[in-house]
């Protein structure tokens, strides 16, 4: 048996989650959230067979997109004396963090 943590974006996780239960695999979902953006992040732990993995796996991958979105940065430019001067750029945010472990042991009670 397997133990999957995947740490999704909150906007792909509702999706990810349906397409799980759909095939037949149970899923814990925790809130989180993202030191980078501290944006809201959902991670997901999904027990399963060994021989179901990849299944798991390509579900994941499918429904967990990256995109890009502006976000602002704050720069403090030296001919300016110190002023906050926010821009827009672009980062690349969403995709799976994925973590999978062996389970020595488990039990349903």
């Amino acid at each position: 048996m397997k133990l999957v943590f995947a740490v999704v974006s909150d906007e792909d996780s509702s999706r990810l989650i349906a397409e799980l239960n759909q095939k037949g695999q149970r899923v814990t979902k925790l809130a989180s959230s993202g030191g980078f953006l501290r944006s809201g992040n959902t991670t997901l732990m999904i027990g399963t067979e060994a021989d179901k993995l990849e299944t798991v796996l390509n579900i994941i991958r499918k429904f967990s997109c990256s995109r890009t979105v502006s976000v602002n940065a704050n720069t403090v430019p030296s001919s300016m004396g110190g002023t906050y001067v926010p821009y827009p750029i672009d980062v690349r945010v969403g995709g799976a963090t994925v973590f999978v472990v062996d389970v020595e042991h488990f039990e349903q009670v």
